[in-house]
């Protein structure tokens, strides 16, 4: 078996678990919410009366889904060039 099928098994295998969590937890009911919303739970049960200390660079204003969008892929997409280029360097060929 060489490298091509271990690494294609290998995806398949992390593609299946993937999914079959996510269907799991879809017939469950469970609802996929992000760290922010709970750890906004957390802060009012320890805390009620918490005031943030900033509100961020926008402020109180509610920017577009899209725009979130955004800033998210392009959170992503620096990330994963910078990833890429450390990986490039480590196994760059003398």
């Amino acid at each position: 078996m060489n490298n091509r099928n271990i690494y294609i098994a290998g995806f398949a295998i992390i593609a299946i678990l993937c999914l079959a969590t996510l269907a799991y937890g879809a017939s469950q009911g469970f609802e996929f919410g992000g760290a922010d919303d709970g750890a906004e739970g957390v802060v009012e049960e320890v805390d009620p009366g918490y005031e943030p200390w900033w509100n961020g660079i926008f402020g109180d204003y509610e920017l577009p889904g899209e725009t979130e969008s955004l800033l998210f892929a392009l959170q992503a997409a620096i990330g994963a060039i910078i990833i890429g280029f450390f990986i490039g360097r480590v196994t760059k060929k003398s």
